[in-house]
């Protein structure tokens, strides 16, 4: 049997933003416990040219919806990048979840060789579906998603690979 792009998109983003959510969760707590300053890890980045913790979970959502919309051949709907809180977090990952969810497998499946074309860096950059979605989505959420939890371990929260992956 082989594997459709809607399997290999949308339950993939659900799962690893529900991690990503939990993540903040941990986050909160951490915070909460340590009685530190709950911006002082939204805003925390892991060198100074590198986007803090709210951007990597902004431009990680971006990232998906975008792709399920124009795989779809949809609308992507619009975020204000204005989250600074955990709860603020934790809201437009729900919210994208809820746009993933609404997002039905017949809209996706048969998108392989749909062109995509996007800027990057200023520059038009054409894709086919399956490969706009293996080699450019999936990395980049990964990497977003492994940016924010790298940022929250190195200030402390306690964070495993398990958090990462997820209960199976």
């Amino acid at each position: 049997m082989s594997l459709s792009m809607y399997q290999a998109s949308i339950p993939v983003f659900i799962r690893v933003l529900g991690n990503l959510s939990a993540i903040l969760d941990k986050a909160a707590a951490h915070a909460e416990a340590k009685k530190i300053d709950p911006s002082v890890l939204v805003n925390a980045r892991l060198a100074p040219d590198m986007f803090p913790l709210a951007r990597q979970v902004q431009i990680a959502t971006d990232g998906v919806k975008g792709c399920a919309a124009r795989l779809a051949g949809i609308e992507i709907p619009s975020f204000a990048d204005t989250e600074t809180t955990f709860p603020e977090l934790k809201a437009r990952i729900a919210k994208t979840v809820a746009f993933l969810n609404s997002v039905r497998a017949d809209q996706i499946d048969g998108s392989e060789s749909r062109t995509v074309t996007l800027k990057v860096r200023g520059k038009d950059t054409s894709f086919q579906g399956q490969a706009y979605l293996l080699t450019f989505v999936n990395p980049n959420l990964y990497f977003h998603v492994t940016t924010a939890y790298d940022i929250l371990r190195h200030n402390g929260v306690e964070l495993g690979k398990m958090d990462y992956l997820g209960s199976f």
